[in-house]
């Protein structure tokens, strides 16, 4: 499986769920999130108990949103990436993107068999960063 362009996935999302974002600061689930919000990008935390997480609601599962997000960013164990992809899926997710560490090789044939963009195994915010990425500034 060939991931998506992980720049054109980033530039052509404007919401951003984040399945696994963290109520803790100190956690990667947190600031990545966090780094995202501050370059303009409209994030959705989904934690299964929190009510707000970096100063937006939360809600405990993807259905659960009340639009439909370009960008679903995982913050889970592999062993749920695929559970993830598929409620991405019914959603109506334009992508899929597991951060640095998360690979799965049945969510990557879930992805492709639904036609929907598919990243893994790198760090969004980073990237984002790194591609000059401001959606701030965007018309």
């Amino acid at each position: 499986m060939v991931d998506a362009d992980p720049r054109a996935v980033l530039e052509a999302a404007d919401s951003v769920a984040v399945v696994g974002c963290s109520t803790s600061p100190m956690k990667a689930a947190h600031r990545i999130p966090l780094m995202l919000q501050q370059m303009g990008y409209d994030v959705h935390p989904v934690h299964p108990t929190a009510t707000e997480i970096l100063g937006v609601p939360a809600v405990p599962t993807l259905a659960d949103l009340d639009i439909v997000p370009d960008l679903v960013v995982v913050f889970r164990p592999s062993a749920e990436a695929a559970d993830v992809t598929r409620q991405a899926i019914r959603v109506g997710a334009a992508a899929v993107w597991l951060q640095l560490g998360i690979t799965s090789t049945e969510a990557a044939h879930l992805a492709a068999d639904a036609g929907i963009d598919y990243v893994e195994d790198r760090c969004s915010g980073v990237d984002a960063r790194s591609f000059g990425i401001d959606k701030r500034s965007a018309a």
